[in-house]
């Protein structure tokens, strides 16, 4: 199957969204079960962070799984921004789909 310039764009705009995504946000923090699952494909044990606190007084009751924080490079937003740029360039560069 060939690829057109429809989809040429498609695919350089959604890069481009993405790139501009990764410039704005510094940093994601992953929910206690994307960390688990995580621990558990790496083979490491999570790491238990003190439970919620009244007074000071920890509850040792109720662990907290550690949230895992994923701190992307600042050259991978720019290098998406200008990948997606450059699709969707070559896509107006294409011919229009059935001429």
């Amino acid at each position: 199957m060939e690829i057109n310039r429809n989809q040429w764009f498609m695919i350089g705009l959604v890069t481009l969204l993405i790139g501009l995504q990764f410039r704005a946000v510094s940093a994601y923090v992953l929910n206690e079960e994307a960390t688990k699952f995580l621990a558990e494909r790496a083979g490491k044990t999570p790491v238990a962070a003190e439970g919620p606190s009244i007074f000071g007084i920890s509850d040792p009751v109720v662990p907290v799984l550690a949230r895992k924080v994923i701190r992307l490079p600042d050259w991978s937003g720019w290098f998406l921004l200008s990948v997606g740029a450059v699709l969707v360039l070559h896509s107006f560069a294409m011919k229009r789909p059935g001429t």
